[in-house]
């Protein structure tokens, strides 16, 4: 299966002074006067709402980190939000580019906690080939083994933020199709029906189209499949270019352009469950990070992440105001 160097970045943006500072430090572990040194405080005047009473977290110095796309900016940002209402001291250093920074800071506790992706351990961090096709196994299997490297990985959520084909409206209603079986047996009942739009990796690589293809027993023709950066996949899937196209579940764009998710109902894509990695020295210092995260982590689905993506991505609001947003209106917090 392929190795993903991080989670797929839903949309480009211009990314704050901070964060670009970090991207041209690259790996920040490695790279002195960089990644560890930096960041600042987050200052939001948050209190509890339905988390952190009686703040359980008062006099704790805590670091989140994330990386460097939208919707890891907004996790960070939310978890940043959590502690604060709990009464920590929050330092910020969020968007590390790619997965390796931010994953060591956590490890090696320069950080302590993030949102990471259960896939991504399994597949990056731990080495494995396979990924485990229950999204709960697959979690329990990435907990249990990153032990040995001092993270500790509390309760996924339901968000799961992994490949799929996308449709617009039109080509919905003129097919019908909900799942990949159903376009699959549309590819051969009408060849000509399913052409796709995907990315150069996507129809190359073990995890995307050619395992797809073989998984559900697709042969599609060549000149059906055309190769186009990821941005204009969406673009051309909602103006009809392309019957089908490559999405990532929790894009924001996918609402923003009424396009309608195939399931894969043979669960062959990875599963991508955002969870808390904690560093486990610091939930051991500070074991009530558990129970304030977990009402908001068990509240982050795909509809919500790809409601908040859509607010960065679409909109163009900054994803700590719009995790700010999202965390009074659901009660977690209250702002003044």
């Amino acid at each position: 299966m392929r190795r993903r160097t991080g989670r797929p970045r839903p949309g480009s943006r211009r990314l704050p002074l901070r964060s670009r500072r970090l991207l041209l430090c690259g790996l920040l572990l490695l790279a002195p006067g960089c990644g560890l040194s930096s960041g600042s405080p987050m200052a939001d005047d948050v209190r509890p709402g339905t988390i952190g009473q009686g703040e359980p977290l008062k006099g704790a110095h805590l670091t989140v980190t994330s990386k460097e796309f939208s919707e890891q900016l907004v996790l960070g940002a939310i978890m940043g939000i959590a502690f604060q209402a709990a009464g920590a001291d929050v330092l910020d250093r969020t968007g590390i580019q790619g997965s390796i920074g931010s994953r060591e800071a956590v490890r090696q506790g320069s950080a302590d906690a993030d949102y990471e992706y259960t896939g991504t351990g399994w597949i990056n961090y731990l080495g494995n080939t396979q990924p485990i096709p229950d999204p709960h196994e697959q979690w329990e299997a990435v907990r249990d083994a990153d032990r040995r490297n001092g993270v500790t990985w509390l309760d996924p959520a339901p968000l799961n933020n992994t490949y799929a084909l996308a449709t617009n409206q039109a080509n919905f209603k003129k097919y019908g199709t909900k799942t990949l079986s159903e376009v699959a047996a549309l590819a051969e009942k009408d060849p000509g029906a399913v052409t796709l739009c995907v990315e150069s990796q996507f129809a190359n690589r073990a995890d995307g189209l050619p395992g797809m293809e073989k998984k559900y027993g697709m042969s599609l023709p060549a000149k059906n499949i055309t190769q186009m950066d990821t941005g204009i996949i969406y673009t051309q899937v909602a103006k009809g270019s392309c019957t089908y196209g490559e999405v990532f579940t929790t894009d924001g764009r996918i609402k923003a352009m009424h396009l309608v998710v195939m399931e894969d109902d043979r669960k062959f894509f990875p599963n991508y469950n955002a969870a808390p990695m904690i560093h486990t020295k610091t939930l051991e210092k500070y074991p009530q990070i558990a129970d304030i995260l977990a009402p908001v982590t068990r509240r982050l689905t795909n509809t919500v992440a790809q409601d908040l993506n859509a607010k960065v991505d679409v909109e163009g609001q900054d994803p700590h105001l719009v995790a700010l947003e999202w965390m009074t209106q659901q009660g977690f917090v209250k702002q003044g």
